[in-house]
């Protein structure tokens, strides 16, 4: 385990997947703490892919690929190098292993570092290729709802910093389906509930914010989650779970109708060799 931290904010991330473990401001825990009953992870990375392929393959180049949801680099260990007290970058490099499910080379590395109260996560992916490179990546972060033993899950809302209403995709196994459904904002918040989550995550397509406050009238504590530059986002809870995932991707899963060609799947991303892509996420604690 790696620990990075300052005087307000001690923050824990494991080599495997470079997942987060714990995101603590002053003693009080922020990320959920991956119970098994409900769902074993804290905060999964999403890459090659985001989301379900369509019966699980791609086409690449005339061959066909398998994947599972969500890729494979939450299951890898990453190398681990520790910058400073406030900062880490775990990396992960293409392998033989990867090359058979994924026919890229790439350095993808993970970023954190925090600053007073925030913690800021930065995915760097660079084309080590002589082509062209294709690809999704995102994030998958948990946090705990209620935040206080002594509140219930409804007492707390997601406010949209833009949104007065979202257009929800709505999901077939995992398969966006082209019809969505409207929800509706109470002065740009969402009420939390369990059944939000019952027909699986809510999908959404370039919304107009780039931040989302979770907070309760009940409690002084409370995050703000900011994701410029991810076009597409996730809120997702395990059935009944007293946490919610918000998720910054950059990609989405297949839709329905997908002809398997990765370079037509919706949202990914074009890469030239030798270059790199960069995006960040952050939280903010309160």
């Amino acid at each position: 385990m790696i620990q990075i931290a300052n005087e307000q904010l001690v923050v824990i991330i494991t080599d495997k997947g470079a997942e987060l473990q714990s995101i603590q401001l002053n003693g009080l825990e922020y990320l959920w703490q991956a119970d098994a009953q409900y769902w074993g992870k804290h905060s999964p990375i999403l890459f090659p892919i985001v989301g379900e392929l369509k019966d699980g393959k791609y086409i690449f180049d005339r061959k066909e690929y398998f994947l599972p949801r969500h890729g494979f680099a939450r299951d890898k260990i990453f190398e681990v190098e520790q910058t400073s007290e406030t900062s880490a970058t775990f990396t992960l490099h293409s392998s033989d292993e990867t090359l058979a499910v994924y026919p890229f080379q790439f350095i993808f590395q993970i970023q954190y570092e925090i600053k007073q109260h925030a913690l800021y996560c930065s995915y760097i992916i660079q084309n080590v290729n002589n082509s062209d490179m294709y690809f999704s990546v995102g994030g998958h972060p948990a946090f705990k709802v209620p935040l206080q033993d002594n509140l219930q899950y409804t007492d707390y809302t997601l406010e949209f910093d833009n949104d007065s209403v979202l257009n929800r995709f709505l999901l077939n196994d995992g398969l966006t389906k082209d019809n969505t459904e409207a929800i509706a904002l109470n002065k740009n918040k969402l009420n939390l509930t369990p059944s939000l989550f019952y027909n699986d995550a809510i999908v959404l397509k370039h919304i107009a914010s780039n931040q989302i406050k979770l907070s309760s009238e009940k409690d002084e504590h409370s995050l703000t989650f900011s994701f410029r530059g991810f076009p597409y986002f996730g809120i997702w809870a395990a059935k009944d779970a007293p946490f919610v995932c918000l998720e910054p991707w950059c990609g989405i899963a297949d839709n329905v109708h997908h002809d398997y060609q990765l370079e037509n799947k919706e949202g990914i991303n074009q890469l030239a060799a030798g270059e790199a892509w960069k995006r960040t996420w952050s939280v903010e604690l309160f």
